[in-house]
């Protein structure tokens, strides 16, 4: 397949990640590697098992540690070697504190600590903040480093373990609903109307590619949107479109979102 046939299929800005993981694939098969990637949000995931497919004689398995994780790890092999039983490298980091403060931390504190530490993104999958607690996913690698320099989450001390998979707390995520009703399904709209802010201001951010769906990156301000979509805006949040309920006797359309807090 060439390049050009694949490049059909994705938007532009993943062109770097798609060669990447065209680079994977053809290597399992090719030469016969077993690749376990780094963690991937779930449009790099569907880029990847998409390619995968492809091709006849490579298999692939995505993990992310417990069933329904958003981020995981993806074991490529050919098509010839079982995957069940390989290791995906995935750890628990459990931070915890004295502090009873630690009840208020949230997603962003732990990141950003994470982050704070040189840690990159593609090693942390799902995070389960909790009142008590915080259960990571982690790549296995970097359990050792974060167990002994991870010391503080926002300003409040803070001890990491290393945990097995077997241990990990699930947190649910927190959706706080609201109910608006929109002219059309323009991403614009619905997006200025759900993070109130102002038409003419959401338009910088669509336009300069700080905006995703489903994960992957919009830039038309006219982009329709659907029952469960994923909007993402970098700096302003995320939100879900959980249902469209109808439209009002003036026309216009009924929906039921989801923030996630």
């Amino acid at each position: 397949m060439s390049h050009s046939d694949i490049y059909t299929h994705f938007h532009p800005d993943e062109k770097s990640f798609v060669d990447r993981a065209w680079e994977w694939v053809e290597r399992a098969a090719e030469q016969h590697e077993l690749r376990r990637t780094d963690f991937l949000d779930p449009r790099q995931a569907h880029i990847l098992y998409t390619l995968a497919n492809r091709h006849p004689d490579v298999a692939i398995r995505l993990e992310g540690g417990y069933e329904g994780a958003e981020r995981v790890r993806a074991l490529i092999a050919p098509d010839y070697r079982p995957l069940e039983d390989e290791d995906a490298g995935i750890v628990v980091l459990d931070i915890s504190s004295d502090d009873r403060r630690q009840a208020e931390l949230d997603h962003g504190d732990y990141l950003g600590a994470l982050l704070g530490l040189g840690i990159k993104r593609d090693k942390i999958g799902d995070i389960h903040a909790g009142e008590d607690g915080c259960h990571v996913l982690i790549a296995e690698e970097i359990g050792d480093f974060l167990r002994t320099h991870l010391r503080q989450v926002h300003r409040l001390e803070t001890t990491a373990g290393v945990l097995p998979l077997d241990r990990l707390r699930i947190v649910p995520v927190k959706l706080e609903e609201m109910a608006i009703s929109v002219a059309s399904m323009r991403l614009d709209g619905i997006a200025s109307d759900v993070l109130r802010v102002s038409r003419a201001k959401i338009m910088d951010p669509i336009r300069a590619g700080r905006c995703r769906v489903n994960f992957k990156p919009v830039e038309d301000p006219s982009a329709q949107l659907h029952e469960g979509d994923i909007v993402s805006f970098k700096g302003f949040g995320r939100f879900r479109v959980l249902e469209a309920g109808g439209v009002s006797k003036s026309g216009r359309i009924r929906l039921r979102i989801g923030k996630y807090v």
